[in-house]
């Protein structure tokens, strides 16, 4: 299996996604999911990492974040995060080996209402895989914090999100959210698509560009695709089909 990328542009937003070792449920159990959850809002705290949403599944992770300019940010947040809650689980049950897949990986998100399209597709997760009915059902997410319904242990940066989706408000950013939302499960706009996940930019055509070429050489092998105003910068074993676009 080829090792997942790392590329990073400091101020960047990035979708980060991470499997359980051999795509394992060592995340069933929502004892293990909340102390993801601790682990996560320490490296918002220790490495100043803006989180703008998040998603702990029963063997994977969705992590939308921002480093503010810090080069090193990511790497550190991750490497707690990881290091963490693999050693809490496998200290609770005894175990030994790896708990995580190799490497996470890393997708470069434009801001606006791309940002918006990879923020819904980590609300309908749980909704996808057939767990919940609404993403409201799935507590260990940031779909409530969004909606204003979680009032403690808080994880998003709101203002930075509503900021960053182009949105002036954050009543506005709720009311937009909540919508985009029912609008892909009133049309069963679920399926599952890798370009948010599997590729190393996703945007407008002169985001891509400018993101292949700030990536120097990790960028220039790889391929652009596009389809109407969506734009993938893919990763060389990856081809995403005809149609990788998420519809409003």
């Amino acid at each position: 299996m080829p090792r997942a990328n790392r590329h990073y542009v400091p101020g960047y937003i990035w979708h980060i996604t991470h499997r359980c070792h051999k795509k394992e449920f060592l995340l069933k159990f929502a004892h293990d999911r909340n102390r993801f959850v601790f682990w996560l809002g320490e490296a918002r705290k220790r490495y100043r990492l803006q989180i703008l949403n998040y998603v702990v599944t029963s063997n994977h992770v969705h992590l939308l974040v921002r480093d503010q300019g810090a080069t090193n940010c990511i790497p550190s947040a991750m490497q707690l995060l990881a290091g963490r809650t693999g050693q809490e689980y496998n200290q609770r049950k005894e175990r030994k080996g790896a708990f995580w897949e190799d490497r996470y990986h890393a997708t470069a998100i434009e801001s606006g209402e791309h940002l918006l399209r990879c923020l819904v597709y980590i609300d309908l997760n749980m909704v996808r895989a057939g767990a919940v009915s609404h993403p409201e059902e799935w507590r260990h997410g940031g779909y409530l914090e969004i909606q204003g319904q979680r009032r403690r242990n808080r994880l998003l940066d709101l203002d930075a999100l509503a900021s960053s989706a182009g949105i002036g408000s954050l009543p506005a950013l709720v009311d937009i959210h909540n919508e985009w939302v029912q609008e892909a499960l009133r049309t069963n706009d679920l399926g599952r698509n890798e370009a948010w996940s599997k590729s190393l930019a996703v945007g407008s055509e002169s985001f891509v560009l400018g993101t292949q070429d700030l990536l120097g050489a990790g960028g220039k092998s790889r391929n652009i695709v596009g389809q109407g105003d969506l734009f993938v910068l893919c990763e060389p074993e990856e081809s995403y089909g005809a149609d990788f676009s998420l519809k409003n």
